[in-house]
């Protein structure tokens, strides 16, 4: 193997050259190199090497396997292995194996007193956002380790939860072991907080790289980039969560483009989505204010992607998907001076109303959406059935850089219908001086979604409430989906600012409305059942939605995991370019997620028929 080592070192073409240009964090300093690893026995070589370092590991990864090892397989790493992985980690506990959460609950480890205050905070954010392999969507992990409260999985098995986790404290951390996991032919899968309502962050047999722990953050008053851009800048860890930003940018007087929801792990699978915001009325996308990334591509390469390095796999992240090109170590993003913000709240149930009255009301507001829309507000509302009552919660209407004299007379028209139709309302309206503190007041903590939820979504154009007779089709649709049982979480805005070419969905730019729609299928049902019941809801639900926006569609990080023609949905006319980056950056494929960018050529052998509960294989 000497000879392959020596002529790799001389080479003097490389595909992605290391990240030097700008600051690296502490942890970004401490990095794998080709140098070390072919210091290492020949075995260990092997096993940490980077793609195309050896001839003999790319002549095992050139061989056609249908699956991706799994337990139980032959091949499946050794404890040997295991022992080398864990020694070559920055620390012993760096390699994690998994231990469900509700094992409490469960076998020789049940403990009553701690299954009952688990299941207690269940759906508590917080719960399992600081455990290496719990997600928010346990739908998709399989239900096979949940407090018997929650739903009686009959015991506690790993389901489509990963094998083993690493830890990442290191770049080094993060390149040994994407390149273990290429090399042994394992599948890999990325988790930062586990938010991804698609279960995109777990898989059965899966090694995952955790990177929840990169909290590092940085400030920069007067950041230079290539691009031309001078002004304030932040550079965050992957691991750094909207809380935690939010509350460093105030410190400092800006502001960041990032998401509503507290816990969201703001530079993992939100920002390389797009990542919607409660200031895009001003500024658009988060996507769209990202100066650069550093990240370990699938080689095992640490580089960085920004306007003047890896150009094209700059472009594909900003907005290509979460686990698809990389792991991102950090990410550097523009900011802006701090603000003063207006937030109005209401509800109004047909309990209180009738039921005629109350569509009206719902109906009033929604027509509305362009005029909301330019009036540079950011809305999350809810549409609720329960029982014979349904529910319409504004909380909160969010307006960025304005007064309450400025949010009083966008509601005005609003407030106006409701007088016309006698129906009192009296919003409760809120200033606040900056931003920070009217996101901590307006926007409540997110809970993790329940075992039986599946969600879907949809971006609904400006055309959608350009007339009458728009409006009233679009909106007697989502009327008849909520009166069938679907929930909606509606987010009226538009996405204003510069809107750079980069990846992300076109039909962003001209949607006024994202619309999230829930629906619950017991997970009693048998597989034949599910599989029905998901079908009515893919093909029947949300059908009537994309029948009547042809041209549109969804949000990637919050989508029908099931969303045909999902090339187009995700990406419309992006999808060709990102393709091409990806067979670029990812030629072994090592990085696999479900309606990911290039995809199309695996799934997973379910066993429940929907979920990360089975082998990773080609197909076709």
């Amino acid at each position: 193997m000497a000879s392959h080592i020596l002529s790799f070192l001389f080479a003097t073409a490389v595909l992605f050259p290391p990240s030097q240009s700008r600051t690296l964090f502490p942890f970004e300093q401490q990095q794998l190199t080709r140098e070390h690893v072919a210091s290492l026995p020949e075995e260990d070589a092997l096993l940490f090497a980077f793609d195309g370092q050896f001839d003999e590991i790319s002549e095992v990864n050139n061989t056609d396997k249908r699956c991706r090892y799994a337990p139980g397989d032959k091949k499946w790493p050794s404890t040997k292995a295991l022992t080398k992985l864990r020694k070559q980690l920055s620390s012993a506990d760096a390699l994690i194996a998994t231990v469900p959460l509700a094992s409490v609950c469960y076998g020789t480890t049940k403990n009553d007193a701690q299954c009952q205050q688990l299941a207690s905070n269940w759906t508590n954010a917080y719960t399992h956002i600081e455990d290496p392999t719990e997600i928010l969507s346990p739908l998709y992990q399989g239900l096979t380790c949940q407090p018997p409260s929650i739903y009686d999985s009959g015991g506690c098995t790993l389901g489509g939860s990963p094998s083993y986790v690493i830890k990442a404290k290191t770049v080094s951390d993060i390149q040994t072991g994407v390149n273990f996991a290429r090399n042994d032919y394992l599948r890999l899968v990325v988790k930062n907080t586990g938010h991804d309502f698609s279960g995109k962050s777990t898989g059965h047999g899966a090694f995952s790289i955790w990177t929840h722990g990169l909290k590092d953050i940085q400030y920069f008053d007067n950041y230079v980039d290539e691009s031309g851009y001078k002004g304030p800048a932040i550079k965050a860890g992957a691991g750094v969560q909207a809380f935690e930003l939010y509350k460093f940018a105030n410190q400092r007087g800006v502001v960041a483009v990032a998401g509503e929801g507290q816990t969201v792990g703001v530079f993992g699978g939100y920002i390389l989505g797009g990542g919607h915001s409660p200031l895009s009325p001003l500024y658009g996308l988060a996507a769209d204010h990202v100066l650069g990334f550093e990240l370990v591509t699938p080689f095992g390469e640490f580089v960085t992607a920004n306007s003047s390095s890896n150009t094209e796999l700059f472009w594909a992240l900003r907005g290509g998907g979460g686990g698809t090109f990389g792991v991102v170590s950090s990410v550097t993003i523009r900011v802006y001076k701090d603000m003063p913000v207006a937030a109005a709240s209401w509800s109004l149930s047909s309990a209180a109303l009738g039921k005629e009255k109350f569509w009206a009301a719902v109906k009033a507001w929604f027509d509305l959406a362009n005029t909301n829309a330019d009036g540079g507000v950011y809305t999350y509302s809810t549409l609720v059935p329960k029982a014979s009552d349904y529910t319409f919660t504004m909380q909160p209407l969010f307006a960025p850089n304005k007064s309450s004299t400025q949010l009083n007379s966008i509601l005005a028209p609003y407030l106006s219908k409701l007088t016309s139709l006698n129906i009192p309302l009296s919003p409760e309206i809120s200033s606040y001086n900056s931003f920070y503190p009217a996101w901590q007041a307006e926007f409540p903590p997110e809970p993790a979604s329940a075992p039986d939820t599946i969600i879907a979504s949809r971006l609904f154009p400006r055309a959608n409430f350009a007339t009458d007779d728009a409006r009233n089709i679009t909106f007697n649709v989502l009327r008849q989906s909520v009166e069938n049982g679907t929930s909606l979480i509606a987010f009226n805005t538009a996405t204003r600012g510069t809107n750079p070419d980069i990846s992300v969905n076109p039909a962003f730019r001209t949607s006024v409305y994202h619309i999230i729609a829930a629906t619950h299928i017991s997970p009693l049902f048998p597989p034949t059942a599910i599989a029905a019941a998901r079908n009515t809801f893919t093909n029947g639900t949300l059908a009537s939605w994309r029948a009547i926006t042809p041209n549109s569609g969804s949000y990637v990080n919050e989508a029908d995991r099931l969303e045909p023609d999902w090339q187009r949905s995700f990406w419309g006319d992006r999808y060709e370019r990102l393709v091409s980056v990806k067979k670029e950056v990812d030629p072994r494929e090592a990085f696999w997620v479900s309606r990911g960018v290039g995809s199309e050529g695996w799934g997973v052998e379910s066993v429940r028929g929907d979920g990360e509960d089975g082998r990773l294989c080609r197909v076709g």
